[in-house]
């Protein structure tokens, strides 16, 4: 039988944040004071009807009460406590579950400080308390995350931009300019690498000017045009969005800004109907849907990771992008698959791998730890802005999904889904994972003894030799 969740600390912290009494919620909710202090102790179920009225009383999405929520807080302060700063006190998962279902709050605050340690002993040194806290992409991840990286309201304003400027699929350039000069008021001009070496895209609200770089290609053009025509045209949307999603700093709130405009901008460039529909017929070819919509391959994965809408969802996806030190400066998962948080991640994730074959697709038959298996896709990414001088780079981007729908992907035509005795085992980090067979191991594993023996080479240095 399934344990039942607990949402007692989770409906005490809402209700201590809005500043009201166990009787006040009672009278909102129209049930006694004594059981609402019941359910803030787990002595009482939630029924699905009184779960309904508080999301509405504490103006909250019901995703909030999902039990997924804290499992993600768990697996972060897990991958935290992983750091060998904790390793005396000998925490395992059933601790910190219990510290995270009892005090929400309060673990949510041990994960800022990890955030803060992380960042100070990376080089980051806070003047003062105020400079103190998660980093602005993470809690943008977070957002998104918590969303499922589903907006309706962006959806919606995106048909709307769609159907109001009657946007040719076929010249989606000469539709957008004509939208902001016609609808927004703003001229566009093209400028030279010489005339502004820092932006790709400029745009000055008192000239009522956007300014795009020659170096960015049509595809990129197009993008940009659909993120400032999404920006302005949708701000009410991406404003209230902003507003409830408990972001701590400008600098956060700025950076959802630009993300959840991005999404407005996916949505205008690959409308939800058809997008979904081809690729379905397609098969998810994404190098085919790029060419369908002129849109790059990061675009085209990213669009993929927001099929969500109910009756017309798509694969759920994960979506990972690193570059070659293994940063991830992007990360998505419906899949339920982990990231990591704090360090390093598997090496053994194909999208590091993709260095290797720098253009070529790789595929990856993988099973986490837990038994749970996907199949992956990944492939490196050029990034520079054009020009024999200018600096280049390259990140890999990585899709992957639920193994037992891996076979709707073109790319596993060939590949024996069900043979996961051959699956690559991976895991989220060293110190996580509990594999200490593993020949890549770089890290002890959390809790574990080193075993480290002078006279005996292992698989690796960290794994036990018996």
């Amino acid at each position: 039988m399934t344990e039942p969740v607990k949402l007692g600390a989770k409906i005490r912290t809402l209700r201590r944040r809005q500043g009201i009494t166990q009787k006040q919620l009672a009278e909102a909710l129209g049930v006694s004071p004594s059981y609402v202090n019941l359910i803030e102790h787990n002595r009482r179920p939630v029924t699905a009807p009184l779960l309904i009225k508080l999301a509405q009383q504490f103006e909250v999405d019901l995703q909030e009460f999902a039990s997924d929520h804290d499992q993600r807080l768990v697996d972060d302060l897990m991958e935290a406590f992983g750091d060998g700063l904790f390793d005396e006190h000998g925490l395992v998962p059933v601790d910190v579950r219990d510290f995270v279902a009892h005090s929400p709050s309060v673990a949510r605050a041990v994960r800022t400080l990890y955030d803060a340690l992380k960042e100070n002993r990376q080089g980051g040194t806070p003047s003062d308390s105020a400079g103190i806290g998660p980093l602005p992409s993470e809690e943008v991840s977070d957002l998104v995350q918590e969303h499922m990286n589903w907006f309706p309201d962006l959806e919606d304003g995106a048909n709307k931009i769609v159907r109001d400027g009657r946007l040719d699929p076929t010249d989606l350039y000469s539709g957008l300019a004509r939208y902001l000069r016609d609808e927004l008021t703003i001229d566009l001009r093209i400028a030279r690498v010489g005339e502004d070496s820092k932006a790709l895209r400029r745009y000055d609200p008192d000239r009522r000017e956007l300014v795009l770089s020659e170096t960015l290609p049509p595809r990129s053009r197009n993008f940009q045009l659909a993120h400032v025509v999404g920006l302005l045209t949708c701000a009410p949307a991406i404003d209230r969005i902003i507003r409830n999603g408990g972001l701590s700093t400008e600098d956060a709130r700025r950076l959802a800004k630009v993300a959840l405009a991005n999404y407005v901008a996916g949505a205008v460039l690959m409308p939800y109907k058809g997008f979904a529909s081809a690729a379905r017929q397609e098969r998810y070819d994404l190098e085919l849907l790029g060419h369908r919509y002129k849109t790059s391959l990061e675009q085209i994965c990213h669009r993929l990771t927001t099929l969500r809408k109910p009756g017309d969802e798509g694969i759920p996806f994960h979506l990972v992008r690193v570059d070659i030190a293994g940063n991830i400066s992007k990360k998505f998962s419906a899949t339920g698959i982990r990231f990591a948080r704090f360090g390093a991640a598997c090496s053994l994730w194909n999208v590091f791998q993709a260095f290797t074959t720098p253009g070529r697709f790789r595929t990856q038959l993988s099973e986490m730890p837990d038994g749970k298996g996907f199949f992956c896709i990944a492939r490196t990414i050029p990034k520079g802005r054009g020009g024999f001088l200018s600096p280049h780079s390259v990140h890999a981007i990585g899709l992957g999904c639920d193994v037992d729908r891996g076979h709707e992907m073109v790319y596993s035509d060939g590949i024996d889904l069900k043979r996961m005795d051959r699956a690559v085992k991976i895991g989220v980090s060293c110190r996580l994972c509990p594999r200490t067979d593993c020949a890549v191991r770089a890290f002890p594993q959390l809790n574990t003894p080193l075993g480290v023996d002078p006279n005996v080479k292992g698989l690796s240095t960290f794994s036990p030799v018996g």
